[in-house]
């Protein structure tokens, strides 16, 4: 009775307001005891020096809803990149995270909001989970000026509260995750970093001294290995002597995720952020997930693996279709309500895609701001030519 309660309001629900306006209703109409308890199975996880979580996770019925919607509109707003890209509203850089879904979604809801994140350039998921609107995503994929950084930094640059990008340098984001924790640690907050990269920053030599210097210090971090199997256009087992991720840390112990399944990945960060507040130190997750898309828009992503193989990820291991079945099996939605949810989802995407279509670009005075807090401004900054030189 409740459920559909429940779901007769989100059938009334207008997403265009905010991204969780459609499941605004679900909230209001379902309650904290509504819950449902969901056996993970065995091979989800695989520990290094620790013992794994529990495979067992109790959510409730609207957290478990919510999390579909959150991976639908992830999943739309990197459809909506993609098709803005090659209408060629988008120049430049643009890296997708179409089949990896589930990482920042399981991410965002095991975290609070005095937790940090700091990622690489596949960014857009985690931008949009820690509370950027979809319309600013994609006005800044854009260059326009109401994008989250006002248009001057693109795919690759992008920001949100306690989200530090979005960083372009391969690997260079894990040791300034290391000292987000320093931070977080030297003031006293009971919260956690998590620094990600993908396998194919994992060879860097940055990684191993943020390692070093995080155990050393017993930092609350948490260092998530982004495993999709590829590091632009090489195989993992090419680059790496070692492709198990998750036991690099040496001295630091190590979970391996499956990547592909949104609860796992909820369980698994719970798991590390009280295992990193409580004093532990930091721990290393792989998670094993996959990207159908090439390394960016420029890869067509198929000179170096087969279009069988991608269909094969697509019909076997989809976050998505894997997490519907879930839900319906476990009685929690029926298909009907769930196909509610995509369609909102993709109205609202869309609605947010107009928003940015309809953004101007930023001035060209605007190139100025922002490059000095107010009131530490240098006399002047060069331009190209002394023409261009510009006095604040």
């Amino acid at each position: 009775m409740l459920r559909s309660a429940t779901f007769a309001a989100l059938r009334v629900a207008k997403p265009a307001g905010s991204k969780g306006a459609l499941f605004q209703a679900a909230r209001a109409m379902s309650s904290e005891s509504d819950s449902v308890s969901i056996d993970l199975g065995k091979s989800v996880f695989e520990g290094y020096n620790i013992e794994v979580p529990d495979t067992t996770i109790t959510l409730s019925r609207k957290e478990a809803v919510s999390m579909y919607q959150a991976m639908q509109e992830v999943r739309r707003l990197e459809m909506a990149a993609d098709s803005s890209y090659k209408h060629k509203l988008i120049r430049g850089f643009c890296h997708l995270c179409t089949g990896q879904e589930a990482v920042p979604v399981g991410m965002e809801r095991a975290l609070t909001a005095e937790d940090a994140i700091i990622t690489a350039y596949r960014c857009h998921g985690f931008t949009y989970m820690r509370g950027a609107p979809a319309s600013g995503i994609l006005a800044e994929l854009m260059g326009r000026r109401s994008g989250v950084s006002k248009g001057k930094g693109g795919s690759m640059h992008m920001y949100a509260p306690n989200f530090y990008g979005g960083n372009g340098i391969v690997g260079a984001q894990v040791p300034l995750g290391a000292g987000i924790a320093f931070a977080q640690k030297y003031n006293n907050k009971a919260a956690c970093s998590v620094a990600l990269y993908g396998d194919g920053a994992a060879n860097q030599g940055q990684v191993f001294e943020a390692f070093n210097m995080a155990k050393l210090w017993d930092l609350p971090v948490l260092f998530v290995c982004e495993n999709n199997k590829y590091g632009m256009g090489t195989a993992a087992s090419r680059a790496a002597a070692n492709t198990d991720y998750y036991t690099r840390g040496q001295y630091i112990p190590g979970i391996r995720v499956n990547g592909m399944d949104v609860l796992a990945v909820r369980q698994a960060i719970a798991f590390g952020r009280k295992w990193a507040i409580e004093g532990n130190g930091p721990l290393v997750l792989e998670m094993k997930t996959y990207r159908y898309g090439g390394h960016s828009m420029s890869d067509p992503g198929t000179t170096y693996r087969t279009r069988e193989e991608i269909q094969h990820m697509r019909s076997t291991s989809d976050p998505i279709m894997g997490y519907k079945q879930r839900l319906l099996d476990n009685g929690i939605a029926t298909e009907e309500e769930l196909k509610i949810i995509e369609k909102q989802a993709k109205h609202f995407i869309d609605g947010e895609l107009a928003k940015a279509k309809a953004d101007p670009e930023p001035l060209a005075s605007d190139l100025w701001n922002d490059v000095y807090v107010k009131g530490t401004e240098v006399p002047y900054l060069r331009g190209r030519v002394p023409e261009e030189t510009h006095h604040y």
